[in-house]
């Protein structure tokens, strides 16, 4: 850890608490952008030009109106404009995205990890939330949401490869690579197969890319750890569904990004916990 990174953590140990506030404000006001991605596109808009309005009169949005958090318990979850009610989604996605990143934040500062982490792993929560949302209404995984994740694994990588382990530049980039390909590779393989030997997608194309993203910023082992997690809850959650609507699993139609999403957010969380595990349950190298 070089100067400049002890000192930083240095100045969080003394205030932990106003570290701790900062981060999670900011993850709120990402939220806050999410909440803009999360509608704006499924419906083909743009993120960045148009001002934030009502979706039902047209009223922008004022700066005091667009506070996280603040601004939607003040207006009572409801338009200033048409007083037409706010969905509480906005609030919703606000408070998770500022939650999980203090967590993460907290989990990275307690481990001792380099701060560089906390780039890769904030990018990977807003993916999670934004796949959540917009694939459990839309049943799509957007281009725009995935893509930038995959850049955004194989920049870090070349950026900071301590978060592959490496110290060389160049060959965690190469890594990021060379995982993101095989990822994309055998995920498209399984998707094409199940299709043709089972008549049904065994994966959509967005969750396919989804994956191929986590590949590129975790390597494939977490991945392959994340699509098994997700792929568990996936089914316990179809079974569960099945047997409260009393019908066939397979007449069971369910997107499985949002399953991937938490899947994610538990690897990141406790990635060193469940890796210490199962460390501690394999056999002493002689």
């Amino acid at each position: 850890m070089n100067q400049t990174a002890s000192t930083l953590y240095g100045m969080i140990v003394e205030q932990p608490v106003l570290f701790g506030v900062f981060v999670f404000w900011l993850g709120c006001c990402i939220g806050s952008f999410l909440n803009v991605c999360i509608w704006r596109i499924p419906r083909g808009e743009s993120v960045v030009t148009a001002p934030s309005h009502c979706p039902r009169c047209g009223h922008q949005i004022r700066w005091y109106e667009n506070i996280p958090l603040v601004s939607w318990l003040a207006l009572r979850g409801k338009c200033s404009g048409c007083r037409e009610p706010i969905t509480i989604r906005y609030f919703i996605v606000e408070l998770i995205t500022g939650i999980l990143f203090v967590l993460v934040f907290a989990k990275v500062v307690y481990l001792g990890w380099p701060l560089t982490f906390l780039p890769l792993y904030f990018g990977l929560i807003m993916l999670a939330v934004c796949t959540t949302f917009i694939d459990f209404k839309h049943l799509i995984i957007p281009d725009r949401i995935t893509y930038p994740t995959m850049l955004l694994g194989v920049l870090s990588a070349l950026a900071f490869p301590e978060t592959w382990r490496q110290a060389s530049h160049l060959l965690a980039g190469a890594y990021s690579i060379f995982t993101l390909l095989g990822c994309l590779a055998v995920m498209w393989s399984v998707s094409f197969l199940g299709e043709k030997i089972f008549r049904r997608d065994a994966f959509g194309l967005g969750d396919v890319k989804y994956i191929t993203a986590l590949g590129a910023c975790l390597g494939p082992f977490a991945t392959f750890s994340i699509l098994l997690i997700a792929s568990v809850i996936g089914t316990a959650a179809g079974v569960s569904l099945a047997l409260a609507r009393r019908q066939a699993l397979s007449g069971i139609a369910i997107p499985f990004g949002p399953f991937l999403a938490v899947a994610t957010c538990l690897w990141i969380g406790g990635d060193y916990f469940i890796l210490s595990w199962v460390g501690a349950l394999l056999p002493p190298v002689p």
